[in-house]
């Protein structure tokens, strides 16, 4: 008798070890694809790399350092695929979001550059070497460029842990980011050019755009508890007043830190509190 139980006791103790397995294991890494708000697909690593050829090539990582060789995806097949009967931009942008917030937008003119692509695995470390100050893991989806002529940051942003792709214009899509009402040429506007190609990444004004840093505007716009002087130093060289993840810009000159005060000072009045459904208390009717 005891022989009899034997094989159905050890099965039974296979199909609890294989669900608990089974159970701890995390759903396959997907890519969002939205337009203007509307979810459009989802698409898992392993479809992405049926359906389109990977490339490897090798080329200098400006957050490492050093050269990588990635397995990647173009970034153009992978919008095709995603956005299926786009033919083409017209005036969107695509904005690009990391799973931590990190939020980039891409003007047409960048969206549509050749070099691009979306990494899927370090060659030389399948499990991904850490990466920023945080040492975070890029994968699934790094974005990354290939030609030396896209390795500066600024210009050619690479959002690691990428998460949702979507295609929108930018004032419909963030439109209590903008200074209405301001005259054509006016700091705020141009401060606002800034802050879309500069800032945005990181920070959100009236709760709409990145999440790495705080708000420039609510609950308080930033220039209502730091003076210009103080804001205009930590643009420049954040680390010289306290360590954080912010980098610094020492490329922006005193003309692109006047246009930036300019835009901040013009948020003052124009605050709206997206979670509470109504203007912020203060802001103008």
């Amino acid at each position: 008798m005891k022989r009899r139980w034997l094989v159905p006791c050890a099965l039974l103790l296979f199909l609890l070890v294989s669900c608990k397995g089974k159970t701890n294991e995390g759903p396959e890494p997907s890519l969002e694809f939205t337009d203007e708000g509307r979810a459009v697909a989802k698409i898992s690593l392993s479809e992405l790399t049926r359906q389109i050829q990977t490339e490897t090539f090798t080329a200098f990582d400006p957050y490492y350092g050093k050269t990588k060789t990635y397995r990647a995806l173009p970034f153009d097949k992978v919008m095709k695929l995603g956005f299926k009967g786009m033919s083409s931009l017209d005036d969107k942008e695509i904005v690009l979001r990391a799973r931590d917030g990190y939020t980039v937008p891409f003007r047409p003119a960048l969206a549509n550059e050749p070099g691009s692509y979306i990494a899927v695995e370090d060659v030389e470390s399948p499990s991904w070497d850490p990466i920023g100050p945080q040492k975070a893991n890029p994968g699934p989806f790094y974005f990354v460029w290939k030609e030396p002529s896209q390795q500066n940051l600024e210009t050619h942003p690479r959002p690691w842990q990428l998460a949702q792709i979507e295609i929108a214009r930018f004032e419909v899509k963030f439109p209590h980011t903008v200074p209405t009402g301001e005259p054509t040429g006016s700091l705020a506007l141009k401060g606002y050019d800034l802050f879309r190609d500069r800032c945005f990444r990181c920070h959100a004004v009236n709760r709409e755009g990145g999440r790495v840093g705080p708000d420039l505007s609510l609950p308080k716009n930033v220039l209502e508890y730091r003076t210009e002087a103080e804001v205009r130093a930590y643009i420049k060289n954040p680390l010289a007043i306290r360590y954080g993840n912010m980098p610094p810009h020492p490329d922006l000159t005193d003309a692109d830190l006047d246009a930036l005060i300019g835009y901040l000072s013009a948020m003052k009045s124009r605050k709206h509190d997206l979670d509470a459904g109504a203007p912020a208390p203060g802001a103008p009717p």
